[in-house]
């Protein structure tokens, strides 16, 4: 018989704005995906809105948060990971991977923490070398550009790159952190950009790129994460989940811009998602 899938979604929660949980959540749900929660903190709005916003801490709440799932025996196809504020949340995360996880449960993480060369203003690079011991035990990790770089203690370089280094830089991290790679931020030119998958079980490599939108939008990468992840937990391998996640996003970020070309809080995610079965089926 066959049962819904699920997955434990672990990320911040904002009252308003268009990333973390108010993104992964349904992007999941409309995917058929029964979607368990675990808010790591609760802000009135995301960090780009204007200030003022509240935050709310939940650190001492997730392992509690676990342990219940736990007691009520709830088990997991996947557990996904995204922005953790701390490294005491990187650590306790960790703990509940080993709590949670069975042997068949996909465990995704995305280490967002950087971008454009920088980490972002809360954060130092001991963190990036935190964030590589989660990594180490998921089985599939979402890294751009500069969070690989940090992660792998090397220097961020900017786009455009070359196939040759795309390749070995998902092959590095893939070698050193034991995990598949799915590397976003892909740009050979300045028309295009996309995202490459290294299957590291398989060995199997490739890309997908589309056409480049202007504009800046905040949460693309949840957006992104989370159809790859609805993809991979409905069964699609890491290909073809990679490339309906590039796909998709693009959609939104086109869509954003031809109509809300000012939008500073997100992207217009909401129009397709009664595509989200189709778009993720095996």
């Amino acid at each position: 018989m066959k049962h819904q899938k699920r997955v434990a979604a672990i990320h911040d929660i904002s009252g308003f704005g268009k990333c973390s949980l108010t993104v992964a959540l349904p992007v999941l749900s409309a995917a058929g995906i029964e979607t368990a929660v675990m808010p790591t903190a609760v802000l009135s709005t995301h960090t780009a809105c204007k200030p003022g916003y509240t935050y709310r801490d939940l650190t001492e709440d997730l392992l509690p948060f676990a342990e219940s799932w736990k007691a009520n025996e709830l088990r997991f196809d996947a557990i996904y990971s995204g922005f953790l504020g701390s490294s005491e949340q990187i650590e306790i995360v960790g703990q509940i991977f080993d709590l949670l996880a069975e042997e068949e449960t996909l465990k995704i993480v995305d280490p967002a923490m950087a971008d454009n060369g920088r980490m972002y203003s809360v954060f130092d690079r001991a963190f990036a070398v935190d964030m590589g011991e989660l990594c180490r035990k998921a089985d599939v990790i979402v890294p751009n550009f500069t969070e690989a770089a940090f992660m792998l203690g090397e220097e961020y370089r900017k786009p455009p790159y070359t196939q040759d280094y795309v390749r070995a830089l998902t092959e590095r991290l893939a070698e050193r952190f034991e995990v598949s790679v799915v590397l976003t931020g892909v740009a050979y030119d300045g028309s295009h950009i996309g995202a490459a998958a290294f299957d590291r079980k398989r060995g199997v490599y490739e890309e997908k790129l589309t056409e480049k939108v202007g504009g800046m939008y905040h949460g693309t990468g949840d957006v992104f994460a989370s159809v790859l992840t609805a993809g991979l937990v409905r069964g699609q391998d890491l290909m073809k989940a990679s490339a309906a996640a590039v796909a998709y996003t693009f959609t939104c970020i086109d869509r954003t811009f031809r109509e809300y070309p000012y939008m500073t809080y997100g992207v217009d995610f909401e129009s397709d998602l009664y595509k989200m079965r189709q778009i993720t089926e095996p």
